[in-house]
């Protein structure tokens, strides 16, 4: 989901799952308002890409959500790009798979186009066991000061994770995925990197977090991310 400010250029680009559809909306909504202007110039546009037609109709019932959340706010939101379930689907060997997994946008000129990471940005095992405890929608960039904060995150020991860490790749795939047979390559070493890290951090307030202190980095001179310490800030 990708929404901007045609006046601003304010932009926000999220993964939603489908765990608080409207509670996200809204807050997508208010983070891009924030810094556009009093004038009212310009208009807010929305693009949604994603989902396939997936066996448990996952993806049809995200993408009503989405719709219908958009249409209950107060303002004017413009759908631009709808390339979701059916428009976004492959089938292959009577398995179906997305066409675009991911999305990535030029903040400068505006221009949507399909992408892949394979550089997931700092502290990637972090910000995953954030979400598979059961995070809600969380924003990590602060675009006025041009950081990323991350945390301080709290959760619980995950239950049973040695079990999980013990089972095969088919296993968590079928257990671990909402679309186990359309996730891509690196999906099991992901979830296993992230089980692992959880296993190694059932505190996190007491080995990753004990100065209840977020993490934060800022792009150097070559465009890469280091830390940069809480009391220069």
């Amino acid at each position: 989901l990708l929404l901007s400010s045609s006046g601003s250029g304010a932009t926000c680009l999220t993964h939603c799952d489908g765990s608080d559809t409207e509670a996200e909306v809204s807050l997508i909504m208010s983070s891009v308002k924030s810094f556009s202007n009093t004038a009212g110039y310009g208009r807010l546009e929305v693009h949604l890409v994603g989902g396939f037609n997936d066996d448990r109709q996952l993806s049809q019932k995200l993408t009503n959500q989405l719709l219908r959340a958009f249409d209950l706010q107060p303002d004017d939101v413009h759908l631009v790009t709808f390339c979701v379930t059916e428009l976004n689907d492959r089938e292959e060997k009577d398995t179906h798979f997305p066409i675009i997994y991911g999305i990535a946008v030029n903040v400068k000129t505006a221009e949507i186009f399909p992408a892949t990471f394979p550089e997931k940005g700092p502290d990637e095992d972090l910000r995953s066991a954030h979400v598979l405890t059961g995070a809600t929608l969380t924003n990590v960039y602060d675009a006025k000061l041009e950081q990323l904060h991350i945390g301080p995150y709290f959760w619980r020991p995950f239950p049973h994770v040695d079990f999980w860490l013990e089972q095969d790749d088919k296993q968590i795939l079928q257990n671990l995925s909402t679309s186990p047979l359309a996730e891509p390559p690196h999906f099991v070493s992901h979830i296993r990197s992230t089980l692992t890290f959880l296993k190694e951090h059932p505190f996190p307030s007491r080995s990753l977090f004990p100065d209840r202190k977020p993490r934060i980095y800022k792009k150097n001179e070559e465009g890469l991310w280091e830390q940069v310490c809480s009391d220069k800030i």
